[in-house]
């Protein structure tokens, strides 16, 4: 009887002591899974179709990003992640936790690493510009540049852009006119489908579109019209008050102007200021970039000055012969010019001219606005050499 007390006591002894680093292990094992990771730097890893969970703990252990392939798989099959592996190409930040990565390779949603193509649409043309995640310091690089129209695209782009983790994005820059981005987009030959019509001027948002491949290019221009929409209809429910303006179209088509007038941002709500200022005095607008556009139709630039016979000549956007305003925006204005034609500075302002530093000066008297003038001229001439 003694003998058998012994046993059952070492046995009960044993067992406790397994419990005990067992415990022990397991709590070790979660410090492991929760805690930060040994990666110094971060890396790229891509999730394939098909993938398994057991070849992705290997290779973010080859990678360096965990200490325990098995503690890796045994917390993701804890967790109820273990079959919820997301294709996609991933950023796997310096001493990211296991808990963290699991996180990240099963929620899914858009790929942080890899490979992007942005398609910029600008006044003056378009680029296709590839850039790639560099994984040390999370951020772009530039890889290829090239303008779709008039050059060749670089050895390799194509399959670049073919991959299936490439993320494409479509960027409208500010100014551009409706016809340039219909035709840009038709050299876009990751979209699809015809344009029937091109939009009204000014009704589409310069903006940052992210799109699938095969998207339909009156989809992306739906987008657009209903982002400018919310931009404008907001922008018209919070305007300043006493502005001449009837609708928030009268509004679109002053921020177009605004918008070709100058490319600095700070000087837009007094760019606004003046010629709501003209308006308020009977004044005409006369201003170049409504000329341009009755002349040029909003299709391209007009690649040379006004000659004196267009600045004569009637037309309803010649802003030095008829009153008010144009009849339609002259490009697609951005927010900020929005904002700058329902928020103008309160100036005196009724002229303005280049100061040769990118930007302008102002004046409230015509006498100011000649010395001015003169001044713009000899910076002219001395920058040409004469």
């Amino acid at each position: 009887m003694l003998l058998w007390r012994n046993v059952v006591s070492n046995f009960l002894t044993l067992a406790i002591a397994l419990l005990v680093v067992l415990g022990g292990v397991v709590t070790w094992a979660k410090q492991q899974y929760e805690e930060p990771g040994p990666l110094a730097q971060g890396i790229c890893l891509q999730v394939e179709s098909g993938a398994k969970f057991r070849d992705i703990s290997e290779e973010l252990r080859a990678k360096g990003a965990i200490s325990s392939a098995y503690i890796f798989r045994a917390g993701a099959d804890y967790a109820g992640k273990a079959d919820k592996l997301k294709v996609g190409s991933y950023l796997i930040k310096p001493y990211a936790p296991m808990e963290g990565i699991v996180e990240q390779l099963t929620i899914g949603g858009p790929s942080t690493c890899g490979t992007e193509l942005n398609y910029r649409i600008g006044v003056n043309g378009q680029q296709m510009i590839l850039r790639e995640i560099d994984p040390a310091t999370g951020q772009y690089v530039e890889a290829a540049k090239f303008d779709p129209k008039a050059e060749t695209a670089p050895e390799g782009f194509a399959a670049d852009v073919a991959k299936a983790d490439t993320r494409l994005r479509v960027t409208l820059a500010e100014g551009a006119t409706s016809w340039q981005v219909v035709e840009a987009l038709k050299s876009a030959d990751f979209l699809t489908g015809e344009v029937k019509e091109i939009p009204a001027e000014g009704t589409l948002s310069p903006d940052s579109y992210e799109i699938k491949r095969g998207a339909k290019r009156e989809d992306l221009l739906a987008d657009m019209a209903a982002r400018q929409a919310i931009a404008l209809a907001t922008a018209w429910e919070n305007r300043a008050e006493g502005l001449p303006y009837k609708t928030p179209e009268e509004a679109l088509v002053m921020a177009s102007i605004v918008e070709k007038e100058t490319g600095v941002a700070a000087e837009r709500p007094a760019v606004a200021s003046v010629f709501l200022n003209r308006i308020a005095r009977g004044m005409k607008l006369q201003t170049d970039p409504t000329v341009i556009y009755g002349v040029t139709k909003g299709q391209g630039a007009l690649g040379r000055g006004l000659r004196q016979s267009e600045l004569r000549k009637a037309t309803p956007y010649n802003t030095y012969v008829i009153d008010g305003l144009p009849p339609t925006p002259i490009c697609n204005p951005g927010t900020a010019a929005i904002e700058a034609a329902l928020h103008p500075e309160a100036t005196d302002y009724l002229y303005f001219v280049a100061d040769g530093t990118g930007g302008h000066v102002f004046a409230e008297t015509l006498e100011a606005h000649n010395a001015n003038v003169a001044r713009w001229r000899a910076i002219e001439s001395q920058s040409s050499g004469n």
